[in-house]
C-alpha cells in the first residue's frame, strides 16, 4: 500500500463535529506561526470568526475531511469563483505530516473541482507557510500575480485542471 493510498476523503459541512475540531487546530497553527508565540485566550476563536468557513459547503464551497485509517487527519475546503475554484484549509495534523495526506487531499480536491466545471484552482497563502508553497510547487501549482488582496495573502498559485 501506498502513503496516498492509505488516505480516504469525505465530504462534510464545516460545522460536523470532526471539521469543528480540524478548523480550530488549523486556525491555531496559523495564529501561532503568524504570531511567532503561543495564541492568547480568545485570539483563535477571533480569528475563525474574522475568517469564516460557513462557505464551504453548497452552493458555495466544499470542504473534504482526509482520513487515515480510522483517524480524522486533515482538511481542505473548495470556494467556487467563476470558472475557478479557490483553495483553501489545506491542513494535516501533525502526527500526520509526510504520510502522503497533503497529496492525497490536493488530488481530491482537484477531482472534485474538475468535476464541478473548474478549469483551474487557484489559491493564495503567506510566506511563512514555506511547507505548503513547497507542496503546491511539488503538485503543478505556478506562482502568479495577486488575484486577491486578503491580508495575509503573500503569495499566490494557480493550477490548470483541463
Amino acid at each position: 500500500m501506498t502513503a496516498r493510498s492509505a488516505w480516504a476523503t469525505t465530504a462534510a459541512r464545516p460545522d460536523h463535529p470532526d471539521a469543528v475540531l480540524l478548523l480550530h487546530e488549523y486556525m491555531t497553527e496559523m495564529v501561532v506561526r503568524y504570531h511567532r508565540r503561543p495564541a492568547l485566550p480568545g485570539e483563535v476563536e477571533r480569528a475563525l470568526a474574522e475568517l469564516p468557513s460557513d462557505d464551504l459547503t453548497a452552493p458555495t464551497g466544499l470542504l473534504l475531511l482526509a482520513h487515515r485509517g480510522d483517524e480524522v487527519a486533515g482538511c481542505a475546503g473548495l470556494r467556487w469563483q467563476s470558472g475557478a475554484a479557490e483553495l483553501t484549509r489545506v491542513f494535516i495534523r501533525p502526527a500526520h505530516r509526510g504520510t502522503g495526506g497533503g497529496a492525497a487531499l490536493l488530488a481530491a480536491v482537484e477531482e472534485r473541482a474538475a468535476a464541478a466545471g473548474a478549469d483551474r484552482i487557484r489559491l493564495d497563502t503567506r510566506a511563512d507557510l514555506v511547507e505548503a508553497r513547497a507542496l503546491y510547487a511539488r503538485h503543478g501549482y505556478a506562482e502568479i500575480p495577486a488575484y486577491s488582496h486578503g491580508p495575509y495573502a503573500e503569495h499566490w498559485f494557480e493550477k490548470r485542471l483541463r
